[in-house]
C-alpha cells in the first residue's frame, strides 16, 4: 500500500502583518489562501484601544485568523529596546484580540524595503508598510519551503 501525504499550507487563511514603530505600525495582510500579499495603509499610532479599533476593522473584513510582528534583532540576534516594545505591544494586540501571534526577525528591514521599493523619506508610512508586507512575502514563502514536500511511505503487506 502506498500512502501520500501532502501538508496542506494553503489552508492557511488571511494573516496580518505589523512593522510596529513608536508613531506608525505597517501593515500588511494575504489572502486566504496565502498566495497574495498586499501593502495596506498604515495605522498612526494613538492609545492602544485607538489603534484596536483600527485593526478589528482590518481583521473583520479580511478574514484573519493570525497576527505576524516583526522583532527588530539586533546584528548579532539579540533583542532591543524596540524588539521589547514591540514584543510588548504585539503580545497586547493578539490578547486583546484573540489571534495566535508569529514573530519574525525585522533586522534591516526598513532599509531593504526602502531600496526595492525606491522610498527614501517617507513620513506616510508607506515604506512601514512595505517593510510588513516584505515581513509577510518573506514568512509565507518559508512556510511554503517548508511544507511543500511530499512524503512518500511504501509498505508492503
Amino acid at each position: 500500500m502506498n500512502l501520500l501525504i501532502v501538508s496542506d499550507w494553503f489552508s492557511i487563511g488571511s494573516v496580518i502583518a505589523l512593522d510596529v514603530g513608536r508613531s506608525r505600525v505597517g501593515i500588511a495582510g494575504c489572502d486566504a489562501t496565502g498566495i497574495t500579499v498586499t501593502p495596506l495603509l498604515p495605522l498612526l499610532r494613538s492609545t492602544i484601544e485607538e489603534d484596536l479599533i483600527y485593526l478589528r476593522e482590518i481583521i473583520r473584513t479580511r478574514c484573519t485568523i493570525a497576527l505576524l510582528i516583526g522583532l527588530p534583532l539586533s546584528d548579532s540576534n539579540k533583542v532591543t529596546m524596540q524588539a521589547i516594545h514591540c514584543r510588548r505591544y504585539g503580545k497586547k494586540l493578539a490578547q486583546k484580540l484573540q489571534l495566535p501571534v508569529a514573530w519574525v526577525n525585522e533586522h534591516s528591514s526598513s532599509w531593504n524595503a526602502a531600496k526595492r521599493h525606491n522610498l527614501s523619506y517617507d513620513r506616510f508610512g508607506h515604506l512601514d508598510s512595505m517593510v510588513a508586507y516584505m515581513l509577510l512575502e518573506q514568512w509565507l514563502n518559508e512556510k511554503r519551503r517548508s511544507q511543500s514536500t511530499l512524503t512518500i511511505t511504501s509498505s508492503e503487506h
